[in-house]
């Protein structure tokens, strides 16, 4: 089928104005979308749709040789697909993926085996875009108009997985990923090699996700398991997952300008000795979202420390953030608001409140913008914690900030299909 719609033309054409995109000399400079081609049709320049090219392409399986995917084409995902170690699999700015419905052992999912590369970059302009089979968006669109952030659970999500190392029980080397049954072995990530690299991914919103495997295990929106540092991740954005946004299990990936918004459970979640930093994060609770932070500390000896900075949080109907089995790092420089009165950031175990008097868990430098004085807000819920003490020095460390220098840079993220629809105006 062709495509003759303005709407292409427009991403394309440099002209001040459409009449001026006449001259057959001025369409010959102009770019389209692989698979078009520009032409003059009825006095104007256009992308056209070329003979042979597929609106929709099906996908099931393994991926056992380099392939591209092309913004022209809607790729589905029917089921999992799996790009094998050893092959890179990379997708085009523009480019829309959608997975089909399905639980337990037939959600879709695209998944990045340890060995494997994903090269998907977008742009502000021209974003990637992961959404269900449901989502009648096409071709050339930012957003569909049939679902919104209520809807979730209706695919599975990204999962990328690396060599990096991780802290595991029993300290094995390697572990089986959340919403991967044990018995698939490209589930497997862990190891020993913190500068591994999965690839490249920029600019993504991933949408509608969180398909259930089973009995509480759902896929998140972005799973990183083991992803090393050699890996380029920024400008992620997740929306109305029915688990969490982006969860880390172990490895050592920094991520830059991540957003969540209306999540079913937490925002962004820390397990098994995550090692990376993620600077410039932004948190909006949708109805049923539960925290903002959900950090997890290391599960074998290995320790793994975080950094988490600038990030801004807003709650509405959820908690801010709970601190738990043994967690070590640092969330630094982040501002709280809209917020239930009765939200609050709590340590709920004894080894992380040793650890946040022991300084290897740091939270400092947040603003909290509430009715409520910071003691009421945070507290050490440990069995044998000293909640004075902790609300203590937690007015210590988050009494001298500048609200210049605190929250994320919310610029990072106009082009977001959250910010389209303006709920980031706080």
């Amino acid at each position: 089928m062709k495509l003759t719609s303005l709407y292409l033309a427009s991403l394309v054409c440099l002209c001040l104005a459409i009449s001026s995109c006449t001259s057959d000399d001025v369409c010959a400079d102009l770019l389209c979308p692989t698979g078009f081609t520009i032409t003059e049709m009825n006095g104007k320049c256009e992308c056209v749709q070329e003979e042979g090219t597929d609106e929709s392409i099906s996908k099931f399986g393994f991926i056992d040789a380099d392939e591209t995917w092309t913004s022209n084409n809607i790729y589905i995902l029917n089921g999992k697909v799996v790009v094998n170690s050893g092959v890179t699999l990379t997708i085009e700015p523009g480019t829309i993926i959608k997975g089909a419905q399905g639980t337990g052992s037939l959600a879709s999912a695209l998944i990045v085996a340890r060995g494997a590369k994903i090269n998907a970059c977008g742009t502000a302009a021209a974003p990637i875009i992961m959404t269900s089979e449901l989502d009648n968006i096409v071709a050339g669109q930012m957003a569909g108009t049939n679902l919104d952030e209520t809807q979730n659970g209706l695919w599975g999500g990204l999962i990328v997985l690396g060599y990096a190392p991780g802290s595991f029980e029993g300290d094995v080397s390697e572990f089986q990923i959340e919403g991967i049954p044990a018995d698939d072995t490209f589930g497997l990530y862990g190891g020993t090699d913190a500068n591994d690299n999965s690839g490249n991914l920029c600019y993504i919103t991933i949408r509608h996700g969180g398909a259930s495997i089973g009995e509480n295990n759902e896929i998140n929106g972005l799973t990183l398991g083991g992803v090393g540092n050699g890996t380029n991740i920024n400008n992620i954005e997740v929306v109305s997952n029915l688990d969490d946004g982006i969860e880390y299990f172990g490895g050592t990936v920094d991520v830059t300008n991540a957003i969540v918004w209306a999540q079913g459970d937490d925002a962004f979640d820390v397990d098994q000795g995550y090692a990376g930093t993620m600077q410039n994060f932004v948190y909006v609770a949708g109805e049923d979202s539960d925290h903002g932070l959900e950090i997890d500390g290391p599960e074998g000896s290995a320790i793994g420390s975080f950094t988490f900075m600038n990030g801004t949080l807003r709650g509405l109907n959820a908690e801010i953030a709970d601190f738990r089995k043994s967690s070590f790092g640092i969330v630094s420089d982040c501002k709280v608001v809209d917020f239930p009165e009765d939200a609050d950031l709590e340590i709920d175990d004894d080894e992380s409140s040793a650890n946040f008097f022991a300084g290897t868990l740091q939270i400092k430098g947040w603003e909290f913008v509430s009715s409520k004085p910071v003691s009421e807000l945070c507290n050490d819920t440990s069995p044998s914690g000293d909640d004075a003490a902790f609300d203590t020095q937690m007015e210590l460390d988050n009494a001298s900030v500048s609200s210049s220098s605190i929250g994320a840079d919310m610029n990072a993220f106009t082009w977001t299909y959250t910010y389209s629809k303006g709920v980031l105006n706080f």
